[in-house]
């Protein structure tokens, strides 16, 4: 795997990838104030090695990526999709195969609709449309306590939802190396502060490439109808229920979520050379 520094849209963003970069590409998105360690190096290497090229980078404000001053975020959700698109102009990849969990569900639509020659498939990962009558989050708010790593561990204990899955060790571990690395661990939340403006070229109905949708029956921040809501609304997309997981994706599931991820980008390889 190789990490390196690019230089998008004014910004620096922390990139790293994992297998051949002649193979199709697979850009994974995280969401609000996660880092790309939080799509673990391992699910990581376990998909590359399905023949995938495998991207995974801190957003803005997370990880080693470019800092604002905190509650003051100088971007919006439309220019973190444009940081995608400048990724893959960075790497010379022509089309890719997005794959975009919980907030970043949001810079998915954009990118289908808004960018789409240069998405192969797209792949939602616990998120909603955010449409009218979808059930609330059962989660309750949790106080920050001033200990990062801490409120990290507690935030993922209560989104997992019971989940038999949910690991505190390897959890708390994961949050002190996100915290040791990041520029400044508490500008993540700044992702809640940034402006939201809607795709300009249309909704989930507009979208024209192939849609999978991912979800945890467990998950209490979304609960499952919000992924049946987002399968409903894209034309022909497909809807994989993950028994036992919250809003996380544990590795006890890896197993399933890669073969269902390389089967939906294995009808159509994203090209490089734009």
């Amino acid at each position: 795997m190789t990490e390196t520094m690019l230089h998008v849209n004014g910004v620096e963003l922390c990139v790293e990838t994992f297998g051949d970069p002649a193979g199709p590409a697979v850009l994974l998105i995280d969401g609000a104030a996660a880092s790309m360690l939080w799509w673990d190096a391992g699910l990581c290497r376990q998909i590359a090695a399905g023949g995938r090229f495998v991207i995974r980078y801190d957003q803005r404000d997370t990880g080693r990526s470019t800092a604002y001053p905190p509650g003051r975020p100088g971007y919006s959700n439309g220019d973190l999709a444009r940081d995608a698109v400048g990724i893959l102009d960075a790497l010379d990849i022509q089309q890719a195969h997005v794959v975009c969990r919980s907030m970043s569900g949001g810079l998915g639509l954009i990118l289908g609709v808004d960018h789409p020659a240069r998405v192969a498939t797209l792949t939602f990962v616990s998120t909603s449309t955010g449409g009218d009558g979808l059930p609330p989050s059962t989660v309750e708010h949790l106080e920050p306590t001033g200990d990062a790593v801490a409120d990290t561990v507690a935030a993922v204990r209560a989104y997992a939802g019971g989940s038999p899955y949910f690991d505190e060790a390897a959890t708390r571990d994961l949050a002190q190396r996100d915290a040791d690395r990041a520029r400044d661990i508490t500008t993540a939340a700044n992702h809640y502060a940034m402006r939201f403006d809607p795709p300009v070229n249309g909704d989930f109905a507009d979208l024209k490439v192939p849609a999978l949708v991912v979800h945890g029956d467990l998950d209490p921040l979304l609960p499952l109808p919000h992924g049946q809501a987002v399968r409903d609304a894209i034309p022909g997309a497909r809807l994989v229920v993950l028994p036992g997981a919250g809003h996380d994706l544990p590795p006890q599931l890896w197993d399933t979520f890669t073969t269902e991820l390389l089967r939906h980008t294995g009808n159509r390889p994203a090209a490089t050379g734009v």
